[in-house]
């Protein structure tokens, strides 16, 4: 651990949508995402310093709390937001998810998400800026702060409208 980061445990992860496709387009989506978070965050199991969610993908800065593995937290949490997902897709969208696999019917979530410790202040913060200006790189806003499914604003100006997230200092 870097004397300068005293925290354990912080995570960027990234979890995509199965071949890209834009599940997460319309709002309905992006708040099944924003609620199990949130239940997250009211159950202590995380805390949530950073996240974006866009039409095909998310990305999170994350710590487990005390009595939860980062692999447990990922596991109920791809799960449970999966099931919502899919319950959420009408007859015809939910086939595009149909897969061929030995333990499941449908794969919302592409396997495999990506889930990084980051080990100094320099590279949460690296990854605090790529998450925040994922929406303007993908032409969606001009500042990070003005993209709503996001953390830019609270630091920005503070404002989580949310209420899910805590600041990260890096003390």
């Amino acid at each position: 651990m870097n004397p300068d980061f005293p925290v354990y445990g912080v995570q960027f992860y990234t979890a995509t949508i199965n071949n890209w496709n834009d599940l997460l387009k319309n709002d309905e989506r992006k708040n099944i995402i924003i609620d199990s978070l949130k239940f997250l965050v009211t159950n202590r199991r995380i805390e949530l310093n950073a996240f974006v969610i866009m039409a095909n993908h998310i990305h999170l800065i994350w710590q487990p709390l005390f009595g939860f593995t980062p692999s447990a937290i990922q596991a109920s949490f791809m799960k449970y937001t999966a099931q919502q997902l899919k319950r959420s897709l009408n007859v015809v969208d939910v086939e595009k998810f149909k897969v061929n696999k030995y333990d499941r019917d449908y794969q919302i979530w592409k396997r495999e998400p990506l889930s990084v410790e980051l080990p100094s202040l320099n590279m949460f913060t690296q990854k605090l800026e790529y998450i925040h200006y994922n929406p303007v790189q993908a032409g969606i806003c001009t500042k990070p702060e003005d993209y709503y499914y996001s953390s830019a604003r609270f630091y920005f100006d503070g404002i989580d409208v949310f209420e899910i997230l805590t600041h990260f200092s890096g003390s």
